[in-house]
């Protein structure tokens, strides 16, 4: 693996004095994901590898280019898992490419999103140095946590060569209940359990039918399922499935002239006033929206209570992918972007258009 580093900090250096963009790519499963592409391919598919891993210390360390599913075969040996559950988007993505999108699954209401098990990371900047952050343990808050501020940066900040994330154990039993109500009697009522010791770790509305994962010991799920009802679904993995990858319906048929925003929104919202097909998630924090109304009105919606939207799939990318930074928060990105890159070759544009 020296002779990988050694031609990514030569391609790095060389992109560096002649201020070439870089275009960070490992298994290209999130090349549609933000803003356009710029720059020449610099692949970290052949950077692969666990570097180290311990079952009983729920830690995982691997190169950027190992393949998520080489990390998911391995941990299920031992009956673990990444509990934020990343999208796979295919055989070919990598664990780089999942803390650099951010983007976590159904557990994520449950078990936290990508940013809170990342324990380390290791970076390449555009001067072809290596640094190291964090570490791999769990308690380790000495100084600013470079390592999670990673997590969904999209390559922009350096070229990640290795992580370190914490895993947890796989649940002993799960069961899925469906209810069949209205959007916002789902969200009253998800809102309402939230509130209760119950061991729901992930949950879904979409089309007059809610879906409740419970996930925990037997006895715990059985004491839910009396309290709460419903009609017990039987082989509802591939359900999940279809959500955590969004490879189902809702997700691979957007029509012509429409767009696939993801919202975040305070969980106890009721449903957005907006035309379009909603999929509501992680106990109504999380709102899907496919609709062909401009994005003007979808960013406002959102941000009158407190929300932000982003522009997932479809629509016109001029607009902004991700929703516009207050001018404070701007200029922190910006200097985070200049303090890691001064070159300005990672990625450029990836994120937002100027920078």
């Amino acid at each position: 693996m020296e002779q990988a580093l050694r031609q990514f900090k030569d391609r790095i250096l060389a992109a560096s004095v002649d201020k070439t963009p870089l275009r960070i790519r490992g298994g290209g499963t999130k090349d549609w994901y933000g803003q356009s592409l710029q720059g020449n391919v610099l692949d970290t598919a052949s950077y692969s590898g666990i570097v180290a891993y311990d079952p009983t210390e729920l830690v995982i360390t691997a190169r950027s280019g190992t393949p998520l599913a080489e990390i998911e075969v391995t941990l299920a040996q031992h009956n673990q898992m990444l509990a934020f559950e990343p999208p796979r988007f295919g055989a070919a993505s990598t664990i780089g490419g999942v803390v650099a999108a951010g983007l976590s699954g159904p557990r994520r209401q449950a078990a936290g999103a990508v940013r809170d098990f990342v324990l380390g990371a290791v970076l390449m900047n555009d001067k072809g140095e290596v640094l190291h952050f964090g570490g791999q343990v769990m308690k380790n808050v000495a100084g600013y946590d470079v390592s999670r501020l990673l997590a969904g940066s999209l390559g922009m900040l350096g070229l990640i060569l290795e992580v370190s994330l914490k895993v947890l154990p796989k649940p002993f039993a799960e069961s899925t209940l469906r209810f069949t109500m209205g959007k916002t009697d789902a969200i009253r009522q998800l809102n309402q359990w939230g509130g209760q010791p119950l061991p729901i770790s992930a949950s879904a509305w979409h089309g007059g039918h809610l879906i409740v994962r419970l996930s925990g010991s037997e006895a715990a799920l059985k004491a839910a399922k009396q309290k709460m009802g419903g009609e017990e679904i039987t082989q509802a993995e591939p359900l999940w499935a279809g959500l955590r990858d969004q490879s189902n319906d809702y997700f691979t048929s957007l029509g012509e002239g429409s767009s696939l925003w993801r919202l975040s929104v305070p969980s106890t919202l009721p449903p957005l006033a907006l035309p379009g097909e909603q999929l509501i998630e992680w106990g109504g924090a999380q709102r899907w929206l496919k609709t062909e109304v401009d994005a003007a009105a979808v960013r406002k919606a959102a941000q009158d209570v407190g929300g932000h939207a982003t522009l997932f799939h479809g629509g016109d990318k001029s607009v902004g992918v991700f929703h516009p930074l207050a001018p404070a928060v701007a200029k922190i990105h910006r200097n985070l972007k200049k303090a890691f890159d001064s070159a300005g070759i990672f990625n450029p544009g990836r994120m937002y258009q100027d920078f």
